[in-house]
């Protein structure tokens, strides 16, 4: 009987210059993807939408976070909230997508018509005042945590989660070192990749850039300086930073003089599964995965500019790392996940330098320890 992958030796090692990947089985197994719902997406922070989208009071958004229906809103007192998107009665979904409520309106659920205010009290709840003992304040919306981190607003399902920027030391002041206009962006495109691999498999992917001379060839030879190229690992993030080809060789126009550091890239992956990237010229988006099972995810680019068109140059660079670079990735991972269930395949050796160089995957060695330490291995 062959041996199954799950009683192969694990070589994987604390020290990254002496470790081997992540076993397949970690990409495929099915149990795997369960504790990670748990473990992993209802146990950090969870990036919900762009704070404009929730600027006004009544203005709402909702997500599914680890089997949850999440509800941000924005209180009638300007505060920011987020409830579990359930109906204390019957357990009835709330609202749907995004939108605003209207002036003095109330959430209604859909069901037998139980009211909550935005900010998540009771309101009213037909025939109740015939009920003996009905308690309307243990039938509050429940609540839980979500914070705002340069304009994104993220939620975490931990309710003694400590507070996201208190993991994230130096990213927002780096962040705004690359993009001085953060404040002043508003959502211009968004962009939806059904992807029949692994969240882990395209994070890991995202995380290096070992693979960029092959893989993505007019990205490292017409967007990027692939000698200046580097990524610095962090308790809860990588750093990624490089200076940009001269305008003479770069595959699209930049205006190198527009800000300080208009002429360079740089990128922010944030555990666990969201980037902040920010190319040449102060292009800026947002890269967020999601697992739709064990070999399937789901990933959505965003991209921010002052307006909500953009301009001809702003969607000739959309479109240009969406067909070179997005669809490169997308083709990687999925042969990538097909690699992980072939039976001649258990681990692979990682490269990593002591000088920790472009061609290191120190990054995926981290970001893979941080998946063990939060599954508790």
């Amino acid at each position: 009987m062959p041996t199954r992958k799950r009683d192969l030796p694990d070589r994987f090692h604390d020290d990254p210059e002496q470790s081997w990947a992540l076993p397949s089985w970690y990409y495929t197994d099915a149990d795997i993807a369960a504790h990670e719902q748990e473990a992993i997406f209802a146990d950090t922070w969870q990036y919900a939408g762009h704070a404009e989208q929730v600027a006004a009071p009544g203005k709402y958004l909702t997500r599914d976070i680890a089997g949850e229906s999440i509800l941000v809103i924005r209180g009638r007192d300007s505060t920011l909230r987020a409830f579990y998107n359930v109906c204390s009665h019957r357990a009835h979904q709330l609202l749907q997508g995004a939108g605003e409520l209207q002036p003095g309106a109330a959430i209604v659920c859909p069901y037998h018509g139980w009211t909550y205010a935005p900010e998540g009290e009771l309101m009213a709840a037909r025939n109740s005042e015939n009920v003996a003992g009905f308690d309307r304040d243990a039938l509050c919306l429940k609540p839980l945590q979500v914070e705002v981190f340069v304009n994104l607003v993220f939620v975490n399902l931990n309710p003694h989660a400590p507070p996201l920027c208190s993991q994230l030391d130096g990213v927002e002041e780096e962040l705004r070192s690359f993009a001085p206009a953060l404040d002043f962006l508003t959502l211009t495109d968004s962009r939806r990749y059904e992807i029949k691999a692994n969240w882990k498999n395209i994070m890991e992917n995202y995380a290096e850039c070992y693979h960029c001379p092959n893989a993505h060839p007019g990205f490292a030879a017409g967007v990027v300086d692939m000698n200046s190229y580097r990524i610095k690992t962090h308790a809860a993030h990588h750093a990624h930073t490089s200076r940009s080809k001269p305008p003479q060789q770069s595959n699209y126009k930049i205006d190198a003089d527009a800000t300080a550091r208009a002429a360079e890239f740089g990128s922010w992956f944030i555990w666990p599964n969201l980037a902040i990237e920010v190319y040449p010229g102060g292009n800026l988006n947002i890269f967020h995965c999601l697992p739709n099972g064990p070999q399937s995810s789901v990933q959505t680019v965003e991209w921010f500019f002052p307006d909500t068109e953009p301009t001809p140059e702003q969607a000739e660079v959309i479109d240009y790392l969406h067909r070179t670079v997005r669809m490169e990735d997308v083709a990687l991972c999925e042969s990538v996940q097909r690699g992980l269930a072939s039976r001649a395949y258990h681990q692979g050796r990682l490269i990593v330098d002591r000088a920790r160089t472009d061609a290191s995957e120190h990054s995926v060695h981290h970001f893979q320890s941080l998946v063990r330490k939060a599954l508790g291995i």
